[in-house]
Parts: structure tokens; C-alpha cells; sequence
């Protein structure tokens, strides 16, 4: 049964390809990226990436499209999902964030009421830094905890959901994740944003 949340989420790597599939079971997801390729590969019902349950789901009947119109994904999305690489960068020890930034900024101009988050590994205080940036509490952090080759796996069955945020539109993400996952009494925990984002780092540590 499909809901009619518009969920746009933008890049197609792991964390996106996941979330989308997992998502794209009950509502209309649509996948932006830059490269043509991906784009095609998607909407041929192909994976991006190397998870055979990614695969797998992608021959059943999902709500499923991918584009590089960057206005045609983002104008109507009530949620907009960032699942754009960040880096790491030893030599002057900081993160590159700048394609999350990036589309942050281009998601708050085209779309007035969508809810940002944010899945992208981000420094902790990122998120905070974004929301005084640019004066909005839309914009949330949200981490994915995935394991290459079953990404999908570890969103249908997740080992807790973390949402950095209480707004109400934040509760409401964390119900649609648990809706689209198959595990009961899934541990679902709200809190600020650079309490999330240091929940990431640390769990990517340990």
C-alpha cells in the first residue's frame, strides 16, 4: 500500500540506494543524482551499488524513479533525504562537506515545507552550524548505520533508529521508517542534532 509522502532522496550510493528501497515500499520516492549512468541503471530497475537485496527489491513493485533535474526532484518532496559522500581529510584533519552543504542550500530554496535530512556522515556540530546558517529548523540529522553488501538489510531490520531532532515532522520520519521496516519494537530515539551526529562518529569508531 502506498502513502502519499513524496520522498525525494539525493545521491545514489549505498546509504541513498537503502533508504530509497526501503522507502520506496509505501511511498513515492524519487532518487536524484548527477550521474546520467545511475540514473539510467535505477529506472531500469538496477542497482547502483553491490547488495543483492537491493537488487532483489528492486524487481517488485516500488514507487521508484530516478532524474538529474535537480527542480523536478526537490519542488514537491515533503521529505528531502541527503545521502551525499563526505570526507575525511587528514592532511588538514576536517571534513568535506561541501556537496551536503551544497544541497542543503539548493533543497531550502526550491522547497518552502519539505523536511532536509541529513544521513551524510557530518562533524559534530554540522548540523547546528547549518541551521543558524541559513535560519530553519528544517534542516536534521538522522545516521544510517549500513554494512556494504546489506545495507538494505540493516534498514529493514535496523539496530535502533536515531533522529536529531524533536519537531513533530521529525517524529513523523521516524514512523515512516519504522513503517517500511520489518523488525517489531524497533528502539526509536529522539534527540538533538550534534548528539546524533556524535552517535555516528562513535559507533563508526567502535
Amino acid at each position: 500500500m502506498t502513502n502519499n509522502n513524496k520522498i525525494t532522496v539525493v545521491g545514489a550510493g549505498y546509504v541513498g540506494m537503502s533508504i530509497a528501497t526501503l522507502l520506496a515500499q509505501k511511498n513515492n520516492v524519487i532518487i536524484h543524482d548527477i550521474s546520467e549512468d545511475r540514473v539510467n541503471k535505477i529506472n531500469n530497475q538496477e542497482s547502483t551499488v553491490k547488495d543483492s537485496d537491493i537488487s532483489d527489491f528492486l524487481k517488485k513493485k516500488l514507487s521508484l524513479k530516478a532524474t538529474t533535474d535537480n527542480l523536478k526532484a526537490l519542488k514537491s518532496a515533503d521529505y528531502i533525504i541527503v545521502a551525499t559522500p563526505t570526507n575525511y581529510i587528514k592532511e588538514v584533519n576536517k571534513f568535506d562537506t561541501s556537496s551536503v552543504d551544497s544541497v542543503v542550500d539548493e533543497a531550502l530554496k526550491i522547497n518552502k515545507d519539505a523536511l532536509v535530512v541529513i544521513k551524510s556522515t557530518l562533524p559534530i556540530g554540522h548540523t547546528k552550524l547549518l541551521q543558524n546558517k541559513f535560519g530553519t529548523d528544517r534542516v536534521i540529522f538522522s545516521p544510517e548505520f549500513l554494512r556494504e553488501g546489506s545495507a538494505l538489510m540493516d534498514n529493514l531490520f535496523p539496530s535502533r533508529i536515531i533522529i536529531g531532532s524533536k519537531c513533530k515532522k521529525a517524529y513523523d520520519f521516524a514512523e515512516l521508517l519504522k513503517s517500511c521496516s520489518l523488525k517489531e519494537d524497533i528502539n526509536v530515539i529522539h534527540m538533538q542534532s550534534s548528539e546524533a551526529e556524535a552517535v555516528k562518529l562513535f559507533a563508526n569508531t567502535y
